[in-house]
């Protein structure tokens, strides 16, 4: 009775080592006046929904800090935040409204470059669209009320209509070649980066989404939020965990 026991706890334990296992999946925060790592609920709480498990990276200041993370998950997010410091894509700062952490800058652009080296898959959120395009050669609008010609409310949560490029991630995922997404922004992509392929804009011209090759996905909008109370923008998140298995 116990050997057969034995053999069906070691039948157990073989089936449970070789089942899927949940994707790991690190998510850049920010920082708090005291140093404090900070993100909002919605990026973990959507990969979760999603069927993946959130790592939340803290702010990092060296490249083997950063290569140490990125190997330690399977795929990662890159999340909304504070203004790039333009200096980064050769610029000034425009106005008064530019805003910068400097030690989250240097953060993110060596997480940025560690995930890139290491071929695993990126989704880039907002700022994180914003980093994603700078790190690839592109630059950026400062501020769009005084760079942009246009009536487009593109900040404190305002909703408004993009249009989807049919082949894209977001035009297979939602088979509509015009969403309404919300704005969190004042910078956007302004010399897209090469080998960037833009998939969504607003009707400025903004650019709104945009993919790099079959691994990378960023959105100037954010999903995550709007997943919170809507099922159907867990799509994006699911399709990220499914390259991710692959």
């Amino acid at each position: 009775m116990m050997k057969r026991l034995f053999i069906l706890l070691l039948a157990v334990a073989a089936l449970w080592a070789c089942s899927p296992k949940q994707p790991l999946v690190g998510i850049s925060s920010g920082r708090s006046a005291t140093g404090l790592s900070t993100l909002s609920p919605n990026y973990p709480n959507a990969i979760l929904r999603a069927g993946g498990v959130p790592v939340i990276f803290p702010t990092i200041d060296t490249e083997e800090a950063a290569a140490a993370l990125v190997a330690s998950v399977d795929a990662v997010v890159f999340s909304g935040g504070p203004d790039l410091d333009p200096s980064y894509y050769g610029e000034t700062f425009w106005n008064e409204t530019v805003k910068v952490d400097t030690l989250r800058d240097v953060s993110d652009l060596l997480l940025m470059r560690a995930a890139l080296a290491s071929n695993k898959p990126i989704m880039a959120i907002c700022r994180g669209e914003q980093l994603m395009n700078v790190v690839l050669g592109g630059s950026l609008y400062q501020d769009i009320p005084t760079q942009v010609d246009t009536l487009v409310k593109h900040s404190g949560g305002a909703m408004h209509r993009i249009g989807v490029e049919k082949g894209s991630v977001l035009y297979e995922l939602f088979g509509e070649d015009s969403l309404t997404v919300n704005s969190f922004h004042h910078q956007a992509v302004k010399q897209v980066a090469p080998g960037v392929r833009v998939t969504a804009r607003a009707s400025d011209g903004v650019v709104e989404a945009y993919e790099y090759g079959d691994r990378l996905v960023a959105f100037q909008f954010h999903p995550e939020g709007m997943a919170r109370t809507d099922e159907a923008w867990l799509a994006p998140f699911r399709h990220f965990l499914k390259k991710v298995r692959k």
